[in-house]
């Protein structure tokens, strides 16, 4: 359950930062590249700051 709580708010920021660069400005895409490199780093580390507060919140896997 977590995981798939992480790929949807991470798919979510990516398109909400393209829009946002789109419309307002286009410094809005590191936005996205943060959540690029936040995913590449979880991938190789295990560590990912959002599954710590979902777990904090109650969400179980």
């Amino acid at each position: 359950m977590k995981e798939r709580i992480v790929r949807a708010f991470a798919g979510i920021l990516v398109i909400v930062s393209l829009i946002l660069g789109y419309t307002i400005h286009i410094h809005w895409l590191w936005l996205g590249a943060f959540v690029g490199i936040n995913l590449l780093q979880s991938a190789f580390t295990g560590f990912c700051p959002l599954e710590i507060l979902l777990k904090k919140s109650g969400i179980k896997n």
